[in-house]
């Protein structure tokens, strides 16, 4: 609860609707949940010129009463009614707590125009058999007739209940700290209490010494005073505690509270003569104990911070002061503690307690150490004007605490960026003003150092962004559309080729399986491609998942015997992850396993598992992925592959991965498979893929057919087809390979189809044919080969 009466004594609210700054205050960022207000519509200060007794009554009086501007008739069952008392009165139309609202009437007969009131049925009194016994409230003979009787008592007052976001520092807490809150939205300067005070010849270091061992206590003030009376507060003091929903007790405690709601920063007194001359500070001792204020027996633990007199416990630090230690009646000379704790620390030791208190919650948000000092300061003013304290010279100090002043460095555009939206430099001049954040404007560069008081900000651009936006206002922010650049989303790396092959294999025709990386040993020494060394577990869970595997095929395998089994014929499937050698070097391969039929439809005709299908497949991806031209297939040796139908894939003239048919021995059935590395693929670089128009030309298709040494492969021969046939040759295909009659047996035939045509014009068959026989000429004198029915 803030007590706005308390807070006009640090800012001037003169003009200012309370509620509607309340609606500025939550607008600002800082929620006001409720605001309470004590004043009460048609209530004024009234005096008793007469009184009778009521003729139809034993216990109710006849009052006539002057309001200040006229005399009226007042029936009143209060004891203490008299002739001469200044009362509050309740005029017509007035309404009272419990929305009970005072008409004129009659009681008993007698006209009656209005009600003398007790503070109790105002709602500023609690109503108890005592306060009821008194009576309707006697006011001094001072009072002025016809004014706000609250606001002579002092009790007119407004109050905000505030919901203050976690990630707000306490300076909502208290009521300084409010009071620039307010000043920085209605502009408006603070002006901080009195602390000066008379010291006396007498310093404190004759009377006491301190020593701190712990670094949960970077900062620790004591001030002593002697001498003191202990007495009732003063009513401005005790009327502020109880708005602020604390009890009052005596005049040195309510001090000690009043300060810690003014500054924030919580206190304790000690009395001098209970403690002794020597304050240790220092961690607590695992089942170290303490009796508390509240007279209960607290366990400590070695989390926790002490207070000692050089031995034993005087206090739990920032929780809560030992009975040993307490300020009584009979107390004369008082040391006064203003520290600063860890507030992880307090935090941790509060809730472990179970004794969360006023003093933690500020001690577990952290405090500013410049209000440590000057709330010490301000507890030695009050105590000596309203205690009669004598303060001795002299403050006994540690002092660990970082002072480094919190700098930022931002030009207007970082904010304006941040807050979308475009404030002037001038603008951000007023709203750095209003916060009372000291700055420098050089070469469009802000420097603004940020108060100690700010605990809650860091040196950002960003806090000091939302600062400025919240007193600019949220509300005046402009709905527009985001403008900030847009990257579209890519997978990149490993991630885009997995993808990528495993969309294109899809799109194939092959569904795709996954696996366990782990493997039997049996299964591990199969196709060991380049003879990588297996990682072998130490502690397996069962032995056919015991060794990591540095191919995926051995687990494919297993999946087509597992369709097999269950009466699958076609098998098509894939599987891309990644494989580990011995040193735990991880490569990312892609293998495809086939076997039967690759496509059937309703009228039987069917394409066949077999070497150049597979071949045709990996072509597909190679191209897909940008390495057209820059692949090739040789002949290879493999273990587990059927040696006469294998082949290693190369890119770039370095060997990748294989592809071919398992060997008999392993498998009986016609199985196809290949295996390649992603990982060195994604290595090398490729060109984003070209697109050209298709020729608006009709093409020109011939075939032809060599006959060739069986050891010449229909590679060169597509070769030296494409070095022949020049610009205009478009395409080239293999569509029969032939041994058999009429060819020897070291020979073979293979027939290609080739493909003519022009971007700029239809081509003749004079064109075509010189072209044509051209290539005859070089394929037979080159390859010596002879073309086929010749």
């Amino acid at each position: 609860m803030i007590s706005l009466n308390w807070v006009k004594d640090y800012i001037d609210l003169k003009g200012e609707d309370l509620k509607e700054l309340a609606v500025k205050v939550t607008k600002a960022g800082v929620n006001v949940e409720k605001v309470v207000t004590n004043h009460i519509d048609n209530l004024v200060i009234g005096e008793v010129v007469e009184c009778y007794p009521h003729p139809d009554s034993d216990h109710l009086n006849v009052c006539k009463v002057n309001d200040g501007t006229s005399i009226r008739q007042i029936v009143c069952g209060a004891h203490n009614v008299r002739t001469g008392l200044k009362v509050i009165v309740a005029l017509p139309k007035a309404v009272l707590p419990g929305n009970f609202e005072i008409k004129a009437g009659k009681i008993r007969g007698i006209e009656s125009n209005g009600m003398i009131c007790a503070l109790f049925e105002l709602g500023l009194e609690e109503k108890t058999e005592e306060t009821y016994n008194k009576g309707i409230t006697e006011l001094d003979s001072s009072a002025k007739v016809g004014e706000d009787p609250l606001e002579y008592l002092g009790l007119d007052d407004t109050l905000y209940e505030l919901d203050v976001h976690k990630h707000r520092n306490n300076d909502c807490y208290y009521h300084i700290g409010f009071a620039y809150e307010i000043g920085s939205i209605i502009g408006k300067s603070v002006t901080l209490p009195e602390t000066s005070y008379n010291e006396i010849d007498d310093n404190i270091n004759n009377h006491f010494s301190l020593k701190v061992e712990t670094k949960k206590c970077p900062y620790y003030l004591a001030k002593m005073v002697k001498d003191i009376k202990i007495k009732e507060s003063p009513d401005f003091i005790k009327k502020r505690l109880i708005a602020s929903g604390m009890r009052p007790i005596n005049n040195v405690v309510d001090i000690s509270n009043y300060v810690m709601l003014e500054f924030g920063q919580p206190m304790h007194f000690f009395d001098k003569d209970k403690l002794g001359n020597k304050i240790l500070v220092r961690d607590a001792k695992d089942n170290e104990k303490i009796t508390t204020l509240d007279n209960k027996d607290r366990i400590l633990n070695h989390n926790d911070i002490v207070i000692t007199d050089g031995s034993k416990p005087v206090c739990i630090a920032g929780v809560m002061g030992g009975l040993n230690t307490d300020v009584d009646e009979n107390t004369k000379s008082i040391l006064i503690e203003s520290a600063i704790f860890d507030a992880v620390s307090i935090r941790y030791t509060a809730s472990n307690l179970s004794l969360k208190s006023e003093a933690s919650i500020r001690y577990g948000k952290g405090l500013n150490y410049e209000y440590t000092l000057m709330a010490i300061n301000r507890a030695c003013h009050l105590l000596e004007k309203y205690a009669d304290a004598k303060i001795l010279t002299g403050m006994v100090v540690h002092d660990k605490v970082d002072k480094t002043p919190k700098t930022v460095e931002f030009k207007a555009s970082e904010v304006n960026k941040l807050l979308g939206i475009n404030i002037s430099d001038e603008d951000m001049e007023k709203q750095l003003d209003k916060l009372g954040f000291s700055y420098a404007l050089n070469n469009d560069i802000f420097t603004v150092t940020i108060p100690n008081r700010r605990l809650d900000m860091d040196s950002n651009v960003a806090d000091i962004a939302e600062e400025i936006g919240r007193l600019y206002g949220y509300h005046n922010l402009v709905s527009t559309l985001p403008q900030v650049k847009t990257r579209r989303g890519v997978y990149v790396g490993d991630v885009l080729y997995r993808k990528e092959v495993s969309k294109r294999l899809r799109s194939l025709g092959i569904n795709e399986v996954k696996t366990y990386t782990l493997v039997s040993p049996e299964m591990s020494k199969l196709f060991r491609y380049q003879d990588t060394q297996n990682i072998v577990l130490p502690n397996p869970m069962s032995v056919d998942k015991s060794v990591i595997r540095t191919s995926i095929l051995p687990s494919l395998l297993n999946v087509y015997d597992y369709n097999k089994s269950r009466n699958v014929k076609d098998i098509n499937i894939y599987e891309i992850s990644k494989v580990y050698d011995v040193n735990y070097k991880e490569e990312l391969k892609a293998a495809v396993l086939m076997k039967g039929n690759y496509m059937t439809n309703e009228w039987h005709q069917i394409v066949k598992v077999d070497f150049y299908l597979l071949k045709g497949i990996v072509e597909n991806i190679l191209n897909y992925l940008g390495f057209k031209n820059r692949y090739s297939f040789e002949i290879a040796a493999i273990n587990d592959m059927h040696p006469g139908i294998c082949a290693e894939i190369m890119v770039d003239r370095e060997p990748i991965g294989f592809m071919g048919r398992i060997h008999p021995t392993i498998k009986k059935d016609e199985i196809y498979v290949l295996e390649f590395s992603l990982s060195k693929l994604i290595d090398k670089k490729v060109k984003p893929l070209k697109f050209k128009e298709v020729s608006k030309y009709p093409e020109v298709k011939k075939d032809m057919a060599f006959i060739v040494n069986k050891n010449v492969s229909a590679k060169e021969i597509m070769e030296q087809i494409k070095k022949s046939g020049g610009r205009l040759l478009t395409n080239i295909d293999v569509f029969d390979v032939y041994l058999g009659e009429n060819i020897g047996s070291d020979e073979k035939s293979i027939a290609f189809s080739l493909t003519f045509s022009s971007n700029d014009k239809t081509l003749s068959d004079e064109e075509v044919t010189v072209v044509f026989d051209k290539i005859i000429v070089d394929v037979e004198n080159k390859l010596n080969a002879k073309l086929r029915n010749k």
